[in-house]
């Protein structure tokens, strides 16, 4: 399980977004999401870096 905070991330379009972007990533990944406490939390066999990646570039980069 991948689990980052987002602080980027405030509101539904964002969540689709994330959504949208680790989907991509891995179709078959499950995507957990608690926009209050600006949590995700990701299941998938990918590597870590992939979603890190994507989601930064998508401009929610994941807080180290």
């Amino acid at each position: 399980m991948i689990e980052w905070t987002v602080p980027t991330m405030t509101c539904g379009h964002c969540v689709a977004t994330v959504t949208r972007t680790v989907q991509r990533i891995d179709p078959a990944a499950t995507v957990e999401i608690d926009l209050p406490q600006h949590r995700v939390c990701i299941e998938s066999a990918r590597d870590a870096q992939a979603f890190r990646a994507a989601l930064a570039e998508e401009g929610y980069a994941p807080a180290a």
